[in-house]
């Protein structure tokens, strides 16, 4: 019963969004009946009811675009440079020894704190936001397309070798589709890791975007409408990830 509930596609879908439901109106009860500070959350029927007004006063839809280039723009940038850094760590060994571990240091580095760094050497831009976002991204990238391009299997190597593959042959037609499943993974992360630091930076320097937006509705202590618009940034999140989910899919149609 289970598996025939999870098989059909809109089961989990209304599952989900009931949960959602569910969990709203139960903050909302706790809200109302003194539990949760209204002072420090708002009711979710206020931030709601703020949508509109956030939608329409605020400007929001051009806010969210900007965020939206600048994390596709960051987005471009760490696919390039990541896949191609992982490939260069696992082609060359002894430049992994040297950079694995550093690369790996700067993934668990609290990067958003670079951002003055950046202020004095690009100026206070778009292009430092997409930096910013490429710089945090990078990383998990580079350590996913390296794990994924040495998990390939020994056997599926010797395959290539026993039809004279050329090394390029052998990387496009057994070692990148074998490594593409961890590779998306990389991405999904270091996609995750620029949004969040995109957003982190518009919201520091008052800079374009819907961290602009949620730092000028924090000041002015507009609580509802803070959390509207992290739901906007909650919606590009989505948008990021059904994008690499479908892309995924494009690329990989068969399992």
């Amino acid at each position: 019963m289970t598996a025939a509930l999870a098989g059909n596609r809109y089961v989990p879908a209304a599952i989900g969004t009931g949960s959602l439901v569910v969990l709203l109106a139960l903050i909302e009860l706790l809200i109302r009946i003194g539990l949760i500070n209204r002072f420090i959350v708002p009711m979710p029927s206020e931030i709601i009811a703020a949508f509109p007004r956030v939608i329409t006063e605020e400007n929001v839809l051009q806010r969210f675009l900007l965020t939206a280039g600048e994390a596709f723009s960051a987005s471009i940038l760490v696919t390039l440079f990541g896949v191609a850094g992982g490939v260069l760590l696992y082609r060359y060994y002894l430049l992994r020894l040297a950079t694995e571990t550093w690369v790996a240091a700067v993934a668990a580095a609290p990067l958003v704190l670079m951002y003055p760094l950046y202020l004095v050497i690009f100026g206070r831009s778009a292009l430092t936001i997409v930096m910013m976002g490429f710089t945090a991204g990078l990383a998990p990238i580079i350590l996913k397309t390296l794990e994924g391009l040495t998990a390939t299997r020994r056997v599926l190597i010797n395959v290539g070798r026993s039809f004279n593959l050329t090394p390029s042959q052998q990387f496009w037609k057994i070692l990148f589709p074998a490594a593409l499943p961890t590779i998306f993974v990389g991405l999904r992360l270091g996609l995750i890791f620029a949004l969040i630091n995109i957003v982190g930076v518009e919201f520091l320097i008052n800079f374009g975007g819907l961290g602009q937006l949620i730092n000028e509705l924090a000041e002015r202590y507009d609580l509802a409408g803070t959390y509207a618009a992290i739901c906007f940034v909650i919606l590009v999140s989505i948008c990021v990830f059904i994008l690499m989910e479908r892309l995924e899919r494009w690329l990989r149609p068969v399992d």
